[in-house]
């Protein structure tokens, strides 16, 4: 199972964990399996269905996931999997 850690922001949608694990050979069943155990995430991850939202960096092993195979990209059982959302503000 690969690791996702998630960002402060994220971590009220699952529970309040700082990190989970979830199943899949590619991103988009990892995160598949991660939105049955909590849904809340889908919303702030996958707004659109099936695309990631442009507001949400997703990164495997330190690598964007834009600049590699996106959604299709593989994951191994060892791989770490980030969800950070953009954060904005300031004056």
């Amino acid at each position: 199972m690969a690791k996702v850690r998630l960002a402060p922001v994220l971590r009220s949608s699952a529970g309040g964990s700082k990190e989970v694990t979830a199943e899949g050979s590619s991103l988009s069943a990892v995160l598949a399996d991660l939105y049955q155990r909590y849904p809340a995430l889908k919303e702030q991850i996958q707004p659109e269905g099936d695309t990631l939202s442009r507001f949400v960096n997703v990164y495997i092993n330190d690598q964007d996931v834009r600049y590699l195979q996106g959604l299709e990209t593989e994951v191994g059982a060892s791989d770490v999997v980030r969800l950070l959302p953009a954060m904005a503000g300031g004056c």
